[in-house]
Order: C-alpha cells, then structure tokens, then sequence
C-alpha cells in the first residue's frame, strides 16, 4: 500500500533539488583544454613508445575524390603526462631476440 505523505515528501525532495540545480549558483571556472601536441592532436592519437600521430585528414585531389592522409608530426611535443613522471613501469620492457 501507498503511504500519501511518502510521496508528497518524495515529490517536495524531487522539486527541491530540481529548483537548487536549475536556479542554484554556478561556478564560472572555465574547464582546462586539453593537452595537445604541436600538431594539434591529443595524447591519445600519438603512439606511446614512438611518440607517431595516428590521425588522419581527408584531403581532396585534382579529380574530386578524397584521400586520407596522417599526420606529419613524427614526435609528441605536448606536455608530459603526470602517470608518466609519478609511476614508474611495472614491468621491465620485452626484449624480442628472435
């Protein structure tokens, strides 16, 4: 069975918080941009070991078709990311002597 003033409390906790978040105070901090390299690319497109960008643009040719082309940039040059100055790697590095 439904107790009535379980809802009407449910109801008035439901509408509080809709009117705190609606017309509540809001910060005004402006959210950090993100790290990118010299190129322009995030962290997540470059490859971790050889620092390679992995994006691709479509550039369009002489005929009208378009080609997907990399990135030139050969090295990530953004800043470092903190994982990688406060832990150090687990594990050794593979070695393949094959």
């Amino acid at each position: 069975m439904l107790d009535p003033i379980s809802l009407v409390v449910g109801a008035g906790l439901v509408g509080l918080g809709w009117a705190a978040g609606r017309f509540g105070r809001r910060s005004n901090q402006p959210t950090p941009a993100p790290a990118v390299c010299g190129c322009g690319h995030d962290l997540s497109l470059h490859d971790r070991k050889a620092g390679e960008c992995h994006f691709e643009s479509p550039r369009k040719t002489g005929w009208g078709m378009t080609v997907w082309a990399r990135c030139g940039c050969r090295t990530y040059t953004g800043p470092t990311p903190l994982e990688d100055l406060l832990t150090p790697p687990v594990l050794p590095p593979l070695h393949d002597d094959r």
